[in-house]
């Protein structure tokens, strides 16, 4: 496969990101160079003519060292306090980087509900296009100020698979904390082996995917990642995964030039938003 002009192909792309990644390990606050360098690649991802969405996590992360909790909250209520104080710091400095590259971006809070209701699910659509069409890049997040039915979206992996369908694209980009999908746990098998296409997603597949994750401010896991890819090749979008720790990734994925796994998109007609909520979230 000629990466680069498989790739170089493509016209919408979503980027997700997790919380893990967006924070300093030893001491969970934003990793503000980080930040930084993810919107210079988003807006060069824009430049080169491509519509951009980010779907990033991070609000209770932020919100948590805001209010000045030590630990990771517990209850529901903790957690939407702290993603009410976070969502706001979070885009404040989103907006303040992208303004330095000229680039205008939106904020998108989204619900199990906008995803079932037909009714919110068409308006969703139509902004979404419209902020394509004007060239702004939105920034999706899940509602958890109001949502009760928070981290089951696996640290968003889910819900950036979902937009990916919403909107038609053709490609979404997670980036993780690992370089893709492996055969076994690499941090306890040496002999793990990266699988760096996955042409269909079987049973062997899907087998591989272990449900943890190590960080203190993230929930998603591999098992989550396969499920936003069972989700964005059914709706007709490629889905790779990649090490989110050098956010210059997202250029080389486009030059064909990086370490990760590609998840060839299969479209599925059959496939309906809708039904598999419902099924998997309840």
């Amino acid at each position: 496969m000629d990466k680069k002009a498989y790739f170089q192909g493509k016209k919408r792309v979503i980027v997700k990101i997790g919380s893990a990644a967006l924070h300093h390990e030893a001491t969970g606050r934003l990793n503000l160079g980080k930040v930084e360098r993810l919107v210079r690649e988003l807006c060069d991802i824009r430049n080169r003519g491509l519509d951009v969405c980010l779907v990033s996590s991070g609000a209770i992360a932020v919100g948590r060292k805001v209010i000045g909790l030590t630990e990771r909250p517990g209850s529901i209520s903790t957690k939407q306090a702290c993603a009410a104080v976070g969502q706001a710091r979070l885009m404040m400095t989103y907006q303040k980087m992208f303004s330095e590259y000229h680039q205008t971006a939106a904020q998108i809070l989204m619900t199990k509900g906008t995803m079932l209701d037909n009714v919110a699910r068409k308006n969703a659509q139509n902004t979404f296009e419209e902020l394509f069409r004007m060239g702004i890049i939105p920034i999706v997040n899940e509602n958890d100020t109001i949502s009760t039915y928070e981290m089951q979206f696996g640290d968003n992996d889910t819900l950036s698979a979902l937009v990916a369908s919403l909107v038609g694209a053709d490609l979404l980009i997670l980036l993780s904390d690992i370089d893709g999908l492996f055969t076994d746990d690499p941090h306890e098998n040496p002999e793990a082996r990266l699988i760096e296409l996955v042409e269909e997603l079987d049973g062997a597949i899907e087998a591989m995917a272990k449900d943890t994750t190590g960080s203190d401010v993230g929930t998603g896991g591999m098992e989550a990642k396969l499920t936003a890819a069972r989700i964005a090749t059914a709706s007709g979008a490629d889905m790779v995964i990649a090490n989110g720790e050098d956010v210059g990734i997202l250029h080389r994925i486009f030059e064909g030039e990086f370490v990760g796994t590609l998840f060839q998109k299969h479209y599925d007609e059959d496939f309906y938003i809708a039904d598999f909520i419902e099924k998997s979230v309840g």
